[in-house]
């Protein structure tokens, strides 16, 4: 018997190692992982000037994480307690007229904020879809990753009319989602990705005629509209073992009178003036501001950052995104919207804060201001 307890810790140890293992394999072999860019596409990479030994590189020296280290970031986001760090209750929400999303005006600007970074841009009459992340749950193991405040949302993929153009900034799980992709690849025209994101989509069954990968500063023609692929400073990675192994951009949109702005996900950086040169002004910019920390202060903008960076893009108009869905770091989920509005008033900037589901039209009339998130 005195080997008993030697046998019991035998076993525990195993037992732990087949869950490892078991855990290990059904993330390889899940789809939602996606899929890696093949070895003639990573040779092609180092013709873009940043990448290098298998990985993208930021503009500018940039750490992911700049403060405590990734064990005590991980036990503060799940034991601290930070007051208010998610909702009471669903917040609300608007359900748009789809036959408005189907036919937008010529002449018109409009914009629906359908949660978190996904939103609808109507531009001279296209139809232009942002980081469409418009499923409840998030990524493969859906039990580990941060819930969705709403059980539902104003819209599904399946009830989006067609789309001339899907834009992806990178391809982290709250961005790039696989089954919302798997809904809309047979509905859009176009879809734009930064380098590497490609493999993924492939790997979900979206016709390889449908995609294009672009380097920061490449752009596409859509009728009646540029789409450009701008710098951004983030990181990727959709696996324990492949970060930065595919690119990150921000991405401007414009007709021949009109400029929209979407910083996709990323820190603050002079990257934002240069775009602002090149590119601007813009009508609006949809802005990264929420799942900020001073421990990963160098890929995710302070809401006062967010309001430096759309004045230094040129930006007349901020809408806040990247909140209101999730809670991903460790400040209350409505801090972002109101310390932007505050910075905004400050430095008299006007900013738009749509309810969920509510369009913005920069044509008529008082853009959506009300502080509903109180």
């Amino acid at each position: 018997m005195a080997s008993s307890p030697l046998r019991i810790g035998r076993l525990l140890l195993s037992a732990g190692l087949l869950l490892l293992l078991a855990g290990v394999a059904f993330l390889n072999l899940s789809p939602q992982l996606g899929a890696s860019p093949t070895a003639a596409e990573q040779q092609a990479y180092a013709a873009s000037g940043h990448y290098r030994a298998g990985e993208f590189l930021n503009l500018e020296p940039t750490e992911v994480m700049t403060g405590s280290g990734t064990l005590a970031v991980l036990g503060k986001f799940l034991f601290g307690r930070t007051p208010n760090r998610d909702p009471a209750q669903p917040l609300p929400l608007q359900v748009p007229d789809a036959r408005s999303l189907a036919h937008p005006p010529a002449d018109a600007l409009r914009v629906t904020w359908l949660g978190h970074s996904a939103s609808w841009v109507q531009l001279a009459g296209r139809n232009v879809l942002l980081d469409p992340m418009l499923s409840v749950e998030m990524g493969p193991l859906s039990w580990v990753t941060p819930r969705r405040y709403n059980p539902r949302l104003a819209l599904t993929a399946a009830q989006l009319p067609p789309i001339d153009a899907v834009l992806i900034s990178h391809d982290h799980y709250d961005h790039l989602d696989y089954q919302t992709i798997r809904q809309l690849k047979d509905k859009t025209a176009l879809f734009l990705v930064p380098l590497g994101v490609g493999a993924h989509l492939r790997a979900w069954g979206v016709a390889p005629a449908r995609i294009r990968e672009l380097d920061w500063n490449d752009s596409v023609q859509v009728p009646g509209l540029t789409i450009v692929s701008t710098p951004a400073r983030h990181f990727s990675g959709r696996g324990l073992t492949n970060r930065n192994s595919t690119s990150w951009s921000s991405w401007v949109v414009k007709s021949a009178s009109r400029r929209v702005f979407y910083s996709g996900d990323g820190g603050y950086g002079a990257h934002f003036s240069r775009i602002g040169q090149q590119h601007g002004p813009f009508d609006l910019a949809l802005m990264e501001c929420g799942q900020y920390d001073v421990d990963w202060a160098q890929i995710h903008m302070m809401p006062e950052q967010t309001v430096q960076a759309t004045l230094d893009v040129q930006g007349r108009v901020l809408l806040p995104v990247h909140w209101g869905a999730f809670t991903e770091a460790n400040h209350a989920w409505n801090e972002p919207v109101q310390r932007a509005v505050a910075e905004a008033a400050r430095r008299q900037l006007p900013i738009t804060t749509p309810q969920l589901g509510q369009t913005v039209s920069l044509d008529q009339g008082a853009l959506p201001h009300t502080p509903w998130w109180q």
